[in-house]
């Protein structure tokens, strides 16, 4: 200054400051660059990398430890009998092979969020839906993909022929029993997009379930099995369905024209971005065998501004998401 004083000094945040204190123009600092740039430092196609560890927990059929960031989830497989005689309401005679697994109730998963896997879920926090949603997402998604063939959890029995029987006739295969799976599902950790990452343990664990030997004993009426871990054999998924979600952020507002905003799609949003955007929409892709060119299903919610082309652009995002994890997964 002139009169010699000393200048007074600047006031400067760290950036953490900034996200929390505005974290909308936060994020749309980094967004509105000539290249997009996200808060986490990747662009807004980039996913966050896979890892996969399968067989860690030795009391599970099947079990699977998968991390996408700082989100992780632990899935364990168990598998209990369910006579055939226990089933209340035998299935239908006209019920296709395929909903069968659905309708008894083969395949049961439940997903926990842990406590103290987020700052929303510490100690003390009320419980939310986000679980009881994510559970029956996982659900739904199971009976729509047709992961496994009830024959292959079917425990049967061939009936011993009878005198009446002519020779030319074959022994009758009767089911007297299946295996039910519980899909015990745990959130460890939370930083965005859970059922991506859910799903992905879901079909890690399962791939890596195996089956004890099982039979029917009609002296004892019970079915029995195996011990021998030789005896077991590895359960058969009929395909490898990948989760991508993408998030929308956008500076929309009422007072704002239709085309008078910007917006981004965000691939696999972490917990800061879901937190700004309103709509967001998950991709499910199966093999390219499968039908309508391997889209198994379509989950949007939320906002206008994903259209045709958006749409398309993420269709190619999940189905390049969809190699990679199929990579990972080994298959």
């Amino acid at each position: 200054m002139a009169n010699g004083s000393p200048t007074a000094p600047g006031i400067s945040f760290p950036r953490q400051t900034f996200a929390k204190l505005t974290p909308g123009p936060f994020l749309h600092a980094h967004l509105k660059q000539q290249e997009p740039i996200r808060a986490s430092g990747r662009s807004p196609e980039d996913f966050r990398k896979p890892n996969i560890n399968t067989g860690s927990l030795t009391h599970s059929n099947g079990s699977a430890v998968v991390r996408v960031g700082d989100t992780a989830i632990v899935c364990g497989v168990r598998a209990e009998i369910l006579l055939a005689s226990d089933i209340p309401h035998p299935p239908r005679d006209d019920l296709h092979e395929d909903d069968l697994v659905e309708d008894l109730g083969l395949l049961v998963p439940n997903l926990e969020l842990s406590t103290g896997c987020s700052p929303a879920h510490l100690p003390g926090s009320a419980p939310g839906t986000l679980a009881q949603s994510l559970s029956y997402r996982i659900l739904s998604l199971i009976n729509a993909s047709n992961l496994v063939r009830p024959s292959d959890l079917a425990v049967l029995y061939t009936e011993p022929q009878t005198e009446d029987d002519t020779p030319a006739e074959e022994a009758s295969k009767v089911t007297k029993a299946y295996w039910t799976l519980y899909i015990d599902i745990l959130c460890i950790a939370l930083d965005g997009n859970p059922f991506d990452a859910a799903w992905a343990a879901v079909i890690a664990a399962l791939q890596n379930t195996l089956l004890p030997k099982a039979w029917w004993d009609p002296d004892r009426e019970a079915v029995l099995c195996s011990p021998l871990a030789a005896d077991a054999r590895q359960l058969q998924l009929n395909d490898v369905p990948i989760a991508s979600t993408f998030a929308v952020f956008s500076t929309a507002s009422p007072l704002k024209r239709r085309n008078e905003f910007d917006s981004w799609i965000l691939a696999d949003p972490d917990s800061f971005e879901e937190d700004l955007c309103k709509e967001s929409l998950t991709i499910v892709v199966a093999s390219k065998k499968a039908s309508c060119g391997g889209i198994l299903r379509l989950e949007k919610t939320g906002g206008s501004v994903i259209g045709k082309v958006s749409m398309q652009q993420c269709v190619r995002m999940a189905e390049d998401r969809w190699s990679e994890w199929k990579a990972v997964m080994g298959g």
